[in-house]
């Protein structure tokens, strides 16, 4: 287990850092700030004896795949926190900034490289992948199907990409410190998967 550490003032400055990247944007089909997301992951990281870097990189796993409109945002990663919070972000990202392959390539290409991450890398995706799948499980129960209109792919590529997630975090060479996060994973895409048999059994 890692030592416990207070936030520092770098902790405190990658907060601020993600909240001017991350400006304006909300969690896809709601108001929600999509901040809320990065706390999330972030205090899930730390929950699971994540350390500082780790927990600056959940803060900030999404700058690449989401602010990097220019190319500026690796660098910039790694003169304010470190070569390793960089790795640690690039590691969690399917794709370099907004210019992204299409989504099921992305997504298998992000599955394969699950499997050989290492450890602190799939601790940041498994915490994730979790907080994403426990708002789309509550979401759903709220608006039904109307949810998957939000994503940029349908109500079956969605189920199939999170059951995929947690075969792959599952299997992965080094998923012991994320192990119990992938546990929880399992049981939230498992009801999201019963909930969305029974909405089409019933139609």
């Amino acid at each position: 287990m890692n030592p416990i550490f207070v936030p520092s003032t770098r902790f405190v400055a990658a907060f601020t850092y993600a909240c001017q990247l991350h400006a304006g944007q909300a969690r896809k089909g709601t108001t929600i700030p999509y901040v809320s997301h990065l706390m999330a992951v972030a205090a899930l990281v730390m929950e699971h004896g994540g350390d500082e870097d780790q927990a600056i990189a959940a803060l900030l796993h999404d700058a690449i795949e989401d602010q990097n409109h220019d190319g500026s945002v690796p660098g910039e990663l790694e003169k304010r926190f470190g070569s390793r919070v960089r790795t640690l972000v690039e590691g969690c990202s399917d794709s370099e900034g907004p210019v992204k392959a299409r989504w099921r390539t992305r997504k298998e290409q992000y599955l394969n490289h699950l499997s050989h991450a290492p450890g602190e890398v799939l601790l940041i995706s498994a915490a994730d992948k979790l907080h994403n799948a426990r708002a789309i499980l509550a979401d759903y129960r709220t608006v039904g199907d109307e949810l998957w209109k939000r994503f940029n792919a349908g109500r079956e590529d969605q189920l199939w990409y999170y059951r995929r997630l947690v075969d792959a975090l599952r299997h992965a060479d080094a998923q012991d410190q994320a192990r119990s996060l992938v546990d929880e994973l399992d049981e939230v895409v498992t009801e999201l998967e019963r909930e969305a048999a029974s909405r089409t059994s019933s139609r």
